[in-house]
């Protein structure tokens, strides 16, 4: 008598034959007592099942057979050694497989679709790892007629759904990973798996990219050599939505810091926020800009977000750094740098910030030893050969200023400010025909730098061209009608020209505009002695 048995049932019975508590007389009766039509196979092993990529069938408890309740003597899947163990003891364990059934289940789940793609692939491999497959499937599986790739296909698309079933039962299943399966059944090649891709599509493709990549890789360069200037004009040359990603954007400000452009610089700084607001590339840069543009809110607010986003961040410090630095309390200041460094001791910037608040705090001996490492982490860093510079310019060591200016330069090629500094420290040693060459290059370099220009004008008042003078200065005005210092020059030209009155009008423009505390006494001491001969003096 054949009884119709569900596939839930089958897989039931099936586990229990395999892992029950079942020697080879108990294995042959049939479900119910009465006789069955299953025929006898051999089983597989464990290892060798799982080395097949067939997933092992899951355990089932308190199955329930004529009535009475079968445990099962089978532990779960703890381990190899475990599996291997309880298939092996006792005596040789045999299964039922009804052939019948098996076709039936095969045939509906493969029938309405054609051949499937591993069988397929089976049918058409002619390899000998095919032939080695096969014949080990046939050993498992006796007379059947499926594939070894067949059934490893059918047993990984119904591993999941005998997962969802026993899963109510609190049965723990060992399913096969599906990406195992795609790669032992389910490899084809490429080509088979999407439309074919023209070669001409693919070079284009990988030309566009290569060309990207260029230009990014050329603008970096030229950043690197301080050719700011060529490295903006090459990072224009990329498309909208490479420009205005963070990364360019940062670099762009960079460009511009360096050309003393900062309005430029906050603006690019802004857009590489606005692109990636959590982003600390750059950032100690972009507060540097907000220093000298002594927007403090602006700072302030900058310091608070980056310290918020990573404390462990030098970027972040330093951006606190700067904030109390202009507000000059230069010791909190320094402190902040100085944990920039202690957060990364590589940080070049980090040593000659902490250099810069050192100089402000009139301790030169430290200010030299923090530049001096600064070099040891970094010998291009030429900041740092600037700050030594300025040190000795203040010192009066003239000759050990030109040298670490001229050092400076060597690495920034195109800095007016350093070039100006050169032309400061060659007027001092009284060598005024290179220093004015030296203004005359800065001036040339970045025309929007004042710096240059009254540099120039002071080394001409030296040399008592007062014309010459005079014409420099009038120029200056257009660039910086607010500088204090402009005008406080024009006031002493105009007392050693013996014009008095334009000179008392310009010494008092220079007070309105609001000088720094120094030049404040400077040019009250002026308007003081403004009816004394400089003779006298």
């Amino acid at each position: 008598m054949n009884i119709d048995i569900s596939p839930r049932q089958s897989k039931h019975t099936h586990s229990n034959i395999l892992f029950g508590n079942y020697n080879g007389a108990a294995a042959i009766q049939s479900l119910g007592g009465a006789p069955t039509n299953m025929s006898f196979y051999s089983t597989p092993s464990p290892m060798a099942s799982q080395l097949s990529g067939v997933v092992p069938p899951p355990v089932c408890r308190n199955f329930q057979q004529n009535g009475t309740n079968a445990s099962v003597a089978g532990a779960a899947y703890n381990s190899p050694r475990s599996t291997v163990n309880s298939t092996y003891s006792g005596a040789p364990r045999r299964k039922f497989v009804d052939e019948g059934k098996l076709r039936n289940i095969s045939g509906r789940l493969f029938s309405d679709s054609g051949p499937r793609r591993n069988s397929r692939l089976a049918g058409e491999s002619t390899g000998p790892a095919n032939l080695n497959e096969t014949t080990h499937s046939s050993k498992f599986y006796g007379s059947s007629k499926l594939s070894s790739m067949t059934l490893r296909s059918m047993t990984g698309r119904k591993a999941q759904s005998w997962a969802t079933e026993n899963y109510g039962e609190g049965v723990q299943n060992d399913i096969s990973d599906d990406s195992r399966l795609n790669m032992t059944g389910d490899a084809r090649p490429l080509e088979q798996e999407g439309p074919n891709v023209s070669s001409t599509s693919i070079l284009s493709g990988a030309s566009e990219i290569l060309a990207l990549f260029r230009i990014l890789g050329e603008g970096y360069r030229l950043s690197c050599l301080y050719r700011c200037q060529d490295a903006l004009d090459v990072y224009n040359k990329l498309p909208h939505k490479h420009y205005h990603s963070e990364c360019v954007h940062s670099q762009v400000g960079r460009a511009y810091f360096e050309t003393v452009d900062y309005l430029e610089a906050d603006h690019a700084f802004n857009l590489a926020r606005l692109a990636s607001p959590y982003s600390l590339e750059g950032m100690d840069v972009y507060s540097t800009v907000l220093y000298h543009l002594k927007e403090d809110m602006k700072l302030s607010y900058l310091a608070q977000e980056l310290v918020s986003t990573d404390r462990l961040a030098p970027q972040s410090w330093c951006a606190m750094g700067n904030f109390y630095s202009l507000q000059k309390d230069h010791e909190t200041a320094l402190k902040n740098f100085q944990r920039a460094v202690q957060l990364n001791p590589r940080f070049a910037y980090g040593h000659t910030l902490c250099g810069h608040e050192y100089v402000a705090l009139e301790d030169f001996e430290s200010a030299i030893k923090i530049y001096q490492s600064a070099l040891r982490v970094d010998a291009r860093h030429y900041n740092a050969w600037y700050g030594l510079g300025m040190i000795y310019l203040r010192q009066e060591k003239f000759e050990f200023s030109e040298h670490h200016f001229r050092m400076a330069l060597g690495i920034n090629r195109h800095s007016s400010v350093i070039m100006s500094y050169i032309g400061t420290a060659l007027h001092a040693l009284t060598r005024n025909e290179e220093a004015l060459e030296a203004m005359e290059l800065a001036i040339i370099a970045d025309k929007k730098n004042p710096l240059p220009m009254y540099q120039k004008a002071n080394i001409l008042v030296s040399m008592e061209s007062f014309d010459a003078a005079l014409v420099v200065l009038e120029e200056l005005q257009e660039h910086a009608p607010r500088e204090s210092s402009v005008y406080a020059l024009m006031g002493r030209i105009y007392k050693r020209r013996n014009m008095l009155d334009k000179a008392m009008l310009h010494f008092g423009v220079a007070l309105d505009l609001k000088p720094s505390a120094i030049d404040v006494a400077t040019i009250e001491a002026a308007i003081e002695k403004l009816h004394v001969p400089d003779d006298l003096l």
